[in-house]
């Protein structure tokens, strides 16, 4: 019976919003918000003080109230610490852009731009133009066009160049990647027929001159970036099938996946098909991704022959897949930085993290694990450096591994490493690792912020 006095005691709304600690809140996060989280912090009061709990003053109330607030409009797409081993984290955005790219990307944001207006002429122009001349200038095609990524690249060139007509492809490179994109199914949304040759392991040119018929419209040649098929295995090289394609008077698309503009030996990785030796081989087109080892934003490039490139940009998909002026931007910045290759480990941040030396690294580590032990060690964790293997990600050589360092941290009890690894996706900016072999590991080839790192664990670790 005494309930009912106690509950008489809180404030009300009104009260509440009218007082001088609701001005910011309200100005912060408007009135309709404020409101309906305050009536939701008053009924978890009023349940809590049915179990006997104390009621809160007015300052107690505010800030909980701050606290839902804060939650309610606190964003999971916030940075994060990319701790996982894996540089081009698809479910993380993949590649970081380089401050060149994300200043282009703010002026176009905040300004209006000629993204569709020839300036000289002063008539409408077009939205590729502005990517076609680098794009022609790295890659040797003839011309250049861009969709928003590569999958869509792959269906618009083939529904443009082989809408009802067969497209061989070999078994081998039949590939599913994440997100269910199959090859098979992609070709059959763009209205091709598909024409499979070979085996899984082996194609021969046989194969493929085999299956050549009136309505064979195309060649598809999709390189396995996701995985590998090693031992007793045969493949057509690019050049040959761009030789059998132009015998046979069809195009022979080449899809590279990730694609890159440079040789990656550079880095010390293993090397990879440039986007200008497929263009050099002979392939009508090459398709491959601006987010990934270009270390741009999404998008897909499409590059190859003037007349092929034409029946793209006519092809209605065209509208319904292109890319607005921010993207356009940033990826115009990024193309640019590669007219300088010597600097592009100093200036792109993908190449800054992939060519990171495992001695620096491990020293990192070492400096590292003294504070994250004297945080996590009350909590009956144990925190040692240890060598680590990183992935470049996004499919993007997938057998391969380059050396790293980290952090290795175990805990004492049964279930204690899924524990401590939801906290550390708590934290005010997420930390994100990955458990394996009985351990929560933090590679950290991908962490170049230590005093943000540390200020993170702080928040969430630090003794109250």
């Amino acid at each position: 019976m005494d309930a009912p006095a106690d509950f008489r005691a809180l404030p009300s709304i009104d009260h509440l919003l009218k007082s001088e600690a609701a001005a910011p809140l309200l100005d912060r996060y408007g009135r309709t918000l404020v409101t309906d989280e305050l009536r939701a912090t008053l009924q978890d009061i009023r349940a809590a003080m049915r179990t006997g709990g104390t009621p809160p003053d007015e300052a107690g109330i505010f800030a909980a109230l701050l606290a839902r607030l804060e939650h309610r409009d606190r964003s999971n797409l916030r940075p994060l610490f990319n701790l996982t081993g894996t540089v081009l984290h698809t479910n993380l955005g993949r590649a970081l852009l380089a401050e060149e790219a994300i200043a282009a990307a703010v002026d176009a944001m905040r300004e209006a731009a000629a993204l569709e207006f020839d300036l000289d002429s002063g008539r409408r122009g077009e939205r590729d133009s502005h990517l076609r001349g680098l794009l022609c200038e790295l890659t040797g095609a003839e011309d250049a066009t861009i969709v928003n990524n590569n999958a869509a690249a792959v269906l618009i060139a083939l529904n443009a160049v082989g809408a009802g007509r067969e497209a061989i492809v070999s078994r081998g490179e039949l590939i599913e990647i994440g997100g269910a994109f199959r090859m098979p199914d992609i070709m059959e949304r763009a209205g091709v027929r598909l024409v499979e040759v070979g085996t899984t392991n082996r194609t021969h040119p046989k194969d493929y001159r085999g299956a050549l018929r009136p309505e064979t419209a195309l060649i598809l040649k999709v390189h396995t970036s996701n995985y590998r098929i090693e031992g007793f295995t045969a493949e057509v090289p690019g050049a040959e099938l761009a030789d059998i394609a132009k015998e046979a008077g069809v195009a022979l698309v080449n899809d590279l996946g990730s694609g890159t503009l440079i040789d990656l030996s550079r880095f010390g990785l293993k090397r990879e098909p440039t986007v200008r030796e497929a263009v050099a081989e002979g392939a009508g087109l090459v398709t491959f991704s601006g987010d990934k080892l270009l270390g741009g934003p999404q998008a897909g490039f499409i590059v190859g022959r003037r007349d092929l490139i034409a029946e793209i940009n006519r092809n209605p998909l065209k509208r319904a897949l292109r890319v607005d002026k921010i993207r356009i931007a940033a990826l115009e910045a990024t193309l640019k930085l590669y007219r300088d290759p010597d600097r592009l480990a100093a200036r792109l941040p993908t190449f800054r993290l992939l060519s990171r030396k495992e001695c620096d690294i491990r020293q990192q580590a070492e400096r590292l694990a003294p504070a994250l032990a004297t945080l996590l060690a009350p909590l009956g964790y144990a925190v040692d450096v240890c060598a680590c293997a990183s992935q470049i990600g996004s499919g993007a050589l997938p057998v391969d591994t380059i050396p790293s360092a980290g952090l290795r941290i175990t805990g004492a009890s049964g279930g204690a490493l899924e524990t401590l690894a939801a906290r550390l996706r708590a934290l005010p900016r997420p930390i994100l690792g990955r458990i394996g072999d009985g351990a929560l590991i933090l590679d950290l080839r991908c962490l170049l912020d230590e005093a943000g790192f540390l200020d993170s664990l702080s928040s969430g670790f630090a003794p109250s």
